[in-house]
């Protein structure tokens, strides 16, 4: 039921806002809202518009029809919905510079492709563009996401077969799943091991097979309070690799690597003295550490260790490579 709403309430939106004039009621209910009896869908379209309007989004109310100005229509500014300037500390922008990474997501293209092929196919005058201010991005590519993401939201217990790297059969999980984490570049899901009566941690791209319910919705409470990150930086085994990592970062750039920095020195020579540079100890580094100093490209330069600094050249030069 959860996803069956999140679906339409993310139909009416894309409907609305990709419209450049007004859209009438009946089309609105022909178009998302055609399996519902009149009183049905006047009960549910009233709701879902409080609903978008309660998270800030702008539904303007008018006349479609100029013949007929009692006929209300509606849609959604996309210069109202986009946000205005905005100002950020360092710390801000690194939130959102991984938001920015956010869901590149297969409900959501879904609801998103059906929504504008059922508007493209009425003949009503799209503006796809205006999709770009709801468009997220970060993959979630492990089949069973949306299965554990649901459980989180329902609070139901699923079973799964696990496989461990050292494992050549893998083993079968109970869990009541209490939140969905990316941490280390990695999807996990952090819950109570039914049958170990503990918590535990387990990576979901290994995941085997089919997910299933086994519980009612509502069935367990997560623990008040609970620090889904904490838990699973706690409980997530150590990575090989890496230990320790020191990276020069221009001034101004680098904020993600900032923030899972042990020690930041502020001032010091760097690769040319036009800008500022900072050295960043990271003590702990993100699994692709190559990857992300190459994304930041000219702004972060390793100091050491080699090997780091060798993997980083090498990429470059692959890549130069592929491009000549």
């Amino acid at each position: 039921m959860a996803a069956a709403k999140t679906e339409r309430l993310m139909n009416l939106l894309i409907m609305l806002l990709v419209q450049r004039g007004y859209v009438s009621k009946e089309r609105i209910r022909e178009l998302l809202y055609s399996d519902t009896s009149d009183d049905a869908f006047h009960r549910t379209f009233e709701r879902d518009k409080e609903e978008l309007r309660s998270l800030g989004v702008p539904i303007e109310v008018g006349s479609y029809d100029p013949l007929f100005e009692d006929e209300p229509g509606y849609r959604i500014s996309a210069d109202q919905f986009a946000l205005p300037t905005v100002e950020l500390t360092a710390d801000e922008a690194a939130v959102v510079g991984l938001a920015t990474r956010v869901w590149e997501h297969a409900r959501l293209a879904e609801a998103t492709t059906e929504a504008v092929r059922k508007l493209a196919a009425a003949g009503v005058p799209l503006d796809a563009g205006a999709l770009d201010l709801i468009q997220p991005r970060l993959a979630a590519e492990e089949p069973s996401f949306d299965v554990f993401l649901d459980a989180v939201q329902t609070r139901q217990t699923l079973a799964f077969d696990y496989r461990r790297p050292t494992q050549e059969e893998p083993s079968h999980r109970t869990l009541e799943p209490w939140g969905v984490v990316r941490y280390g570049g990695r999807w996990y899901v952090v819950g109570r091991d039914v049958d170990r009566d503990e918590s535990r941690i387990f990576r979901l791209s290994r995941v085997v097979g089919e997910v299933r319910a086994v519980g009612e919705p509502g069935s367990y409470e997560v623990p008040a309070g609970l620090d889904v990150r904490a838990v699973a930086r706690g409980l997530r085994p150590p990575e090989p690799g890496i230990a320790e990592a020191v990276l020069l970062a221009r001034q101004g750039h680098g904020h993600a690597l900032r923030r899972v920095a042990e020690t930041v020195v502020p001032g010091v020579s760097g690769p040319d003295t036009a800008t500022g540079w900072d050295r960043l100890v990271l003590r702990r580094p993100p699994v692709d550490l190559v990857g992300e100093v190459l994304a930041h490209g000219a702004d972060v330069v390793v100091e050491s260790p080699a090997e780091l600094r060798d993997d980083v050249i090498a990429r470059l030069c692959g890549a130069a490579g592929a491009g000549a």
